[in-house]
């Protein structure tokens, strides 16, 4: 069984900048591809970055190009989400998740596998 646990969550003012984190326990083919999604409430899940961690190829959602940068620590198991010039529409609930390789690059949560409980993101205008 993986685990996949997510922190660094938590409330900023706009244009402010926060970065999470997520440890997966191990390594396989089905953690190869990871990435971050959020959910406001009411609204549904959609994908914000994914990274394929063995070329580092990145994918970002157009909402997130320029302002956050994802990144994965092999060594460590670890996936962050370096998150800067935060806006109100930030705001949500943001999940880590890790998949097959074939995954990435969409931004679908479908194939996806092993998922986090979530963390809170709250920016305040």
């Amino acid at each position: 069984q993986v685990k996949v646990e997510e922190s660094g969550g938590g409330s900023v003012q706009a244009g402010g900048s926060l970065r999470l984190s997520c440890w997966v326990s191990r390594n396989r083919y089905e953690t190869l591809c990871m990435g971050w999604f959020r959910q406001a409430p009411g609204q549904a899940r959609g994908g914000v970055a994914m990274i394929y961690v063995v070329d580092k190829d990145t994918y970002y959602a157009d909402a997130a190009k320029g302002r956050f940068t994802i990144s994965h620590d092999f060594a460590s198991n670890t996936l962050y989400l370096q998150m800067s010039s935060l806006k109100d529409e930030d705001t949500a609930m943001y999940f880590c998740a890790a998949g097959i390789p074939s995954v990435c690059g969409r931004l679908s949560e479908r194939g996806y596998s092993y998922w986090g409980q979530g963390t809170q993101v709250t920016v305040s205008a």
